[in-house]
């Protein structure tokens, strides 16, 4: 019996730790509001602070490198390369306020600009569609796959895109419990559901090619299964040339510092260009999960590559078959997932890739407008306030999605209730996410929905942001090297798990209420990776253990550091709100002792559950490393307003 689903319509305690205690007031002294989201600092290059000895160098997070966002004169001059409010109106009948579904013609204007102008377009050479006051009505995904365009409103909550999924566009197919979209089941021919991950959006910044294996299916799937083709040019399947050992270096095929990977000798370079980005993902093994005391373990492992990173081609050396990249490996990469001398998982060896990105997706800002999704049948706001399940499964669209992009940013952006995720990357480099207000998800429940979502992203800059009613700000799944700075959320910063590294939280307020728990839910509650509510509640960080999180990822990987932050957790219903890792001059670096990855562990044992352990000392060489500290107000800043 087919296990699909057709779902077309749908619809208190104290504080032990040593660094937390000593800042405490007594639990009788409310701690006042946050200041807010610093929506003023100054993130220039000329403002960027040289990096910390023994730290890592996040001087070069965000737009290009840490260059400025472009100004009006980025702005190609060319009148066919700007699309004003009025022509919008004349020549693609998008009006706003009229109750017309504007989808179809805010597309056309994209790919006019895709064809005409992104060919011959720069960083310094940008299009711009400026979208008019008032509402615009979208039904179905908006792709933006025009390289260096701008989509500008006519003001944060001026222009306002309200999204209402069609049924070729909402998910037609759910778990068999009916929590979350079936992405394993929606399926056509040889396509997956999966490759749509992470699902549906208002707008997609991503490659719409479809490689031409698969040109005959994309032909002839139904509208609703189309998109599944779509972007996989650049997946490691089709792209990904294997490796070989490194000389003198059984099983691997590059380390931890190095920068240059070999290649197997029978790879082809085709698709490898010098300037181009390319993702180094090394293989799974056991090993690998053993380090992260996630093996032994009754969750199946999986074949898949959780350690990536995308970096710059510098050299391709055809000879002795090499790819030579800008940046030091953050990670050992074996030739395969038995390389290392681990058993096989699942019987097969799986290969390590080096997987050049075909057609990134380059230079796309979204500025200054508001979207929303529109309430699902009888589901009101109020209704989804601290409601940490999905109330629309079917609907669990997010705003924003970047899936193989690059250097592109977001801005003066206000959303409200979207379908899941406001804001998701997945494959993203050198994205600037500043100065937006994020409200609140339909859906924040059992699958990973509702986030601030940081998904294999890499030297991103999220900067003055404001968050309210999401389920989590979250780092996850090998994303690195991104500056978290001046943003004020009511949630949690989640070091989700799949060993994401060297990120960087600082100057943010965070204030954390006890509703905020898995346990506030009314429908289709639990996790990510499945399991039903705990009894706990969500402490201002989260760290992901090795045998909780092995179940979809693995744990949280080395050096994520706080510093400077102003957090505050009310621990029990009712309770005066009390500080956490208060102590602003310290650095304190998670999963790590100083000198290498170190799991959270409480007197010499890996804790196997973050939840109720949130308030342990793990300081002192129990994998959270204090032993640095700084009088500056800012690790990635040199000046900071005073207020």
């Amino acid at each position: 019996m087919s296990r699909k689903k057709n779902v077309a319509g749908v619809a208190a305690a104290a504080f032990v730790a040593a660094g937390l205690v000593a800042m405490y007031p007594s639990p009788a002294t409310a701690v006042p509001p946050g200041p807010g989201a610093l929506t003023t600092l100054d993130t220039s290059a000329g403002n960027r602070a040289a990096p910390v000895a023994g730290l890592y160098d996040w001087s070069k997070a965000g737009f290009r490198g840490g260059q400025n966002l472009p100004g009006a004169s980025a702005v190609n001059p060319s009148a066919s390369c700007q699309i004003t409010p009025a022509q919008l109106a004349s020549t693609y009948k998008v009006k706003p306020d009229d109750g017309a579904d504007d989808t179809t013609g805010i597309q056309a204007a994209i790919d006019k600009i895709h064809a005409s102008c992104s060919p011959s377009g720069s960083y310094t050479k940008l299009s711009l569609i400026t979208f008019p006051a008032g509402t615009l009505n979208v039904t179905h995904e908006i792709h933006v796959d025009a390289n260096y365009l701008i989509l500008r409103g006519a003001g944060t909550d001026q222009t306002k895109f309200v999204f209402t999924p069609d049924k070729n566009t909402e998910y037609d197919v759910v778990t068999p419990d009916g929590d979350q979209w079936d992405q394993h089941e929606m399926n056509y021919e040889d396509g997956s559901g999966g490759w749509l991950w992470p699902g549906r959006g208002l707008f997609r910044v991503q490659s719409r090619g479809v490689d031409p294996s698969y040109a005959s299916e994309y032909k002839s799937a139904p509208a609703n299964r189309k998109d599944i083709f779509e972007g996989t040019i650049n997946v490691h399947w089709k792209a990904g040339a294997k490796l070989r050992e490194k000389p003198g270096d059984k099983g691997f095929a590059a380390r931890t510092g190095d920068k240059t990977v070999y290649l197997a000798t029978s790879a082809k370079t085709t698709n490898m260009k010098v300037g181009g980005f390319i993702n180094i993902r090394a293989a799974n093994s056991i090993n690998f999960y053993k380090s992260m005391n996630a093996y032994p373990t009754t969750w199946p492992l999986q074949n898949l590559h959780m350690r990536q990173q995308w970096f710059t081609i510098t050299a391709i050396d055809t000879k002795n078959h090499t790819v030579s990249i800008d940046k030091p490996l953050e990670y050992d990469v074996p030739v395969d997932s038995t390389s290392d001398g681990s058993a096989a998982i699942d019987g097969s060896a799986y290969a390590s890739k080096a997987s050049p990105i075909v057609d990134p997706i380059v230079g796309v800002g979204f500025e200054n407008f508001s979207f929303t999704q529109s309430a699902p049948a009888g589901i009101t706001e109020a209704q989804a306030k601290d409601n940490y399940g999905n109330l629309a499964p079917s609907l669990a669209m997010q705003g924003i999605v970047f899936k193989w992009a690059a250097n592109s940013w977001v801005t003066g952006i206000h959303s409200m209730m979207t379908g899941s995720h406001p804001i998701v990357t997945e494959e993203a480099k050198n994205l600037q996410i500043v100065n937006n207000e994020l409200d609140g998800s339909w859906n924040k429940g059992k699958g990973g929905n509702g986030y601030f979502r940081g998904s294999r992203v890499w030297d991103s800059l999220y900067a003055g942001n404001t968050t309210r009613d999401l389920r989590h700000f979250t780092f996850q799944w090998s994303a690195s090297g991104n500056v978290v700075i001046g943003n004020d959320i009511d949630s949690d910063f989640n070091i989700h798990g799949g060993y994401e590294r060297n990120n960087l939280f600082e100057l943010n307020t965070n204030k954390v209420s006890y509703a905020h728990r898995s346990g506030s839910c009314t429908a289709h509650c639990g996790d990510e990776g499945g399991d039903a509510p705990d009894d706990s509640t969500w402490f201002p960080i989260y760290w992901s253990t090795g045998q909780k999180a092995v179940k979809w990822s693995g744990s949280s990987g080395p050096r994520n550091v706080f510093f400077n932050n102003t957090m505050t957790k009310q621990v029990t219903a009712g309770a005066a709100y009390t500080p956490y890792y208060a102590d602003h001059s310290k650095i304190y670096q998670f999963g790590w002792d100083g000198s290498a990855f170190h799991h959270l562990d409480v007197g010499g044992k890996p804790i196997v559950d973050w939840a109720h352990n949130e308030q342990k000392d793990y300081t002192g060489g129990h994998g959270v490393d204090d032993s640095k500290t700084s009088t500056a107000k800012s690790l990635f800043l040199k000046n900071v307003p005073a207020s």
